[in-house]
Order: C-alpha cells, then structure tokens, then sequence
C-alpha cells in the first residue's frame, strides 16, 4: 500500500534538505527519500566550508548535518530509497523505488543533484576502488605516504588536491591547459601554488590507467605534442564536473542537450505542474552549497503556493455539486473590481469564486485565461461557457 504525502523531496543534499525546512514548516507533510546511507549530498564529500554566509567556522559534513536536524525539528520525514520510476501526470504523483516501496504526493521535487563525470579512458573502470576514485574526503585515509595524481582543473579538483596533501606524500594535477591556466578560483590557485606537496603537468590529459592489481601508473598525453609518458602513482583521483542524475525522469521531463532539467527560473517549475528541480540537477550558473539551498527554499514555496491553489481549485469547482461562476479578478484591475463587485450584488442562482490571476497563476494558464475580467461557467468541473470583459449588463445575460 502506498504511503501519501504533500510533498515527496528526491534527493538529500543541500537542496533536498533546504526544501524539506521550508515545506516542513509550511505544514506540509513531507517526505525527504535519499538513496545513500548518509543525507547531505556533496558536501559530505567535502572538507572545508568557507564561503557559506554567516558560518565561520564549520566543517562541510557539519553544515549539512545540521541542515538535516533542521528539517527534522519541522517534521520532515526521512526514508533511504533510490527512486527507479515515477508517474508524474495528474493530480497525486507517484514515485516507486527500487525496492518496491510506492509514495505519492501531491507535489514532487528532484533534487539528485549530479555524480561525478568519467573520463571514459581505458583502465578507468577496471580500476576504479582500486586506486581510481572520485571522492579525495572518501578515499584519502587510503593514500597516506603514497604518491598521487589528479585530474582536473576547476574548483573541486583544487580543493580536493589541497586536502589530499593532508594524507599524500606528493599530488601532481593534470592541467589540460597551458603552464599557468586553471579554471579554479585565484584564491584555491595561491593555496595551490604555495602548497611544496603539490606538482603540476600542464597541457596534458589522462590517457591510460595501468597497474597490476592496484593503481600504479597513469599514462598522460600532452596535447600540443601528442606524446605520451608514464607516471608512477599509487592512486588516481578525477574531478572533471560532474553528470546529473536525470535517468529516471528523462521520459517525463523536459531536459537540455546535458540531461539538466528545464525549470521556470523564478518557480524552478518543470514542463509537469507541481513538479519542481533544485540544485545541481538543473542547469546552472553557480554551483555551490548556497544556491543549492536558495533552490530548495524558492521551489518549496512555489509547491506550497500550487497545493493551495489546487485544492482549492478541486474542492470549491471541480467536485463542486452546483453551477460555478468563476471569476478572474486583480485588485489592480479596475474593470475587474467593477464586474466581481456586480457578481456579488445580484443572485446568481450560483456558487461564486473569485480567482486573483496574480495569486493563482496556474489555474489561470490552465483555462488560458489571458484578459481580465474573464468569467467562465462551469458545470460537472467542465467549462460550459465564457465571457471576456463583459459590460455590466451584459453580466445578467450570461448568468
């Protein structure tokens, strides 16, 4: 038997568990399903935590985790399941896991966030958990006194080369660019550059994983020259971006050339009312613990604003036992104060139900309602009839 709830959060990293706070405590009942052992997402991958507003002196796992005590406090409920199928369309969505477990809601958010991207070169996959890895905070414990490589220039591969120079004897970065070129922000470039433990390899790339067992040799290739070289290394470690993890939705949602989901950048409301993306999932500028929680607050708030909206919709029309005169109003929109001010004046011999098109923006696309004041009839939750800017005697006549 299916379990039921408001709203079903995908995923438990820093957008999954911003979202669950802002849900949680809008009284929604809240579901929050995260595949791994451990909420948090990439940060708890991570080490340092240095540019979260306001947190000084905290730790990446530590900020996470008290992201999850947060959402707990405001009654978020938090399962393991890795989501291998939905059903997106209608009223209450479904989401079924590969267990078999079956949870449905009204509103569903995706928030996988993305895994790491591969290089695809030979050796990689033989190797990997082998001295190939993903995850410097995971693994680093394992290469202690040993010698390193990594792959990758950008922000996480010079965080990660840092760390690793906590444990390693030496790390050498593979650079694909020329001497002096990093797409890492200066300040990780300075840390980097100043740190003894750490070489670099400029215009290069990792061709080859080799090793007897174990990791114990990347083959690189200069990529002005073509030539290839042998490195001695005990273990490799590949931050080259990452993938989003979309497989599961790719049939239902609308996705970009990446496999990001397109979203409505303000709602972050996917091609499916009440479906929301937030986080590394969806296409982005920055990428980082901050937005990924701005996401989750800005599309809870959107699913909280869609459930109002469609319950009451359902409840006070659709299921409605009487003929509904449904109004289309803005209180900017003096037409529309003068039609709505007439409807509530006269017997209808029908139930009236005003709708502010800036508050109800989704019902009001839904019946392509493009000028106000617009009334429509509606019987047995079907449109029977309709009127735009109607004159004030033209009201008794359409009643």
């Amino acid at each position: 038997m299916s379990k039921k709830y408001d709203v079903i959060i995908v995923g438990g990293g820093p957008a999954g568990l911003s979202a669950a706070v802002y849900a949680s405590r809008s009284k929604l009942k809240t579901l929050l399903l995260e595949q791994n052992r451990k909420v948090g997402g990439q940060p708890t991958t991570y080490e340092e935590m240095e540019n979260y507003p306001g947190v000084l002196d905290t730790t990446a796992p530590e900020l996470v985790k008290n992201f999850r005590e947060h959402a707990e406090k405001f009654g978020t409920e938090i399962e393991r399941g890795e989501v291998k199928d939905v059903s997106l369309d209608g009223r209450i969505k479904s989401v079924i896991t590969k267990d078999g477990e079956e949870y449905r809601a009204k509103s569903v958010m995706i928030a996988t966030g993305a895994e790491p991207r591969k290089l695809g070169v030979k050796g990689e996959a033989e190797f990997k958990g082998k001295g190939v890895s993903y995850c410097a905070t995971c693994d680093a414990d394992f290469f202690v006194d040993l010698e390193v490589v990594v792959v990758g220039n950008g922000n996480s591969a010079i965080e990660e080369a840092i760390y690793l120079t906590k444990f390693a004897s030496k790390v050498t970065v593979i650079v694909i660019h020329e001497e002096g070129v990093m797409d890492a922000e200066k300040i990780l470039q300075e840390r980097a550059y100043s740190n003894d433990k750490i070489e670099f390899v400029w215009d290069s790339t990792l061709e080859e994983v080799k090793g007897e067992g174990l990791v114990d040799t990347a083959v690189l290739k200069n990529i002005k020259t073509g030539e290839t070289t042998d490195l001695s290394c005990d273990g490799i470690f590949i931050f080259i971006g990452r993938v989003p993890r979309t497989d599961f939705v790719e049939e239902e949602l609308e996705l970009n050339e990446n496999g990001y989901i397109e979203v409505n950048s303000e709602r972050l409301d996917t091609n499916i009312p009440g479906i929301y993306a937030a986080g590394d999932v969806r296409d982005k500028y920055l990428r980082q613990v901050i937005t990924a929680a701005s996401d989750g607050a800005a599309a809870a708030m959107a699913a909280v604003g869609y459930i109002e909206e469609e319950d009451y919709w359902q409840e006070n029309v659709l299921e409605a036992e009487e003929t509904v005169l449904v109004a289309f109003w803005s209180p900017t929109n003096e037409e529309s104060l003068e039609v709505i001010n007439r409807l509530e004046k006269i017997d209808l011999g029908a139930k009236l139900v005003k709708i502010d098109t800036y508050k109800n923006t989704l019902v009001s696309e839904r019946y392509d309602v493009n000028e106000i004041p617009t009334v429509l009839k509606i019987e047995d939750g079907e449109v029977v009839d309709r009127t735009v800017n109607p004159k004030l005697e033209e009201i008794n006549e359409f009643i």
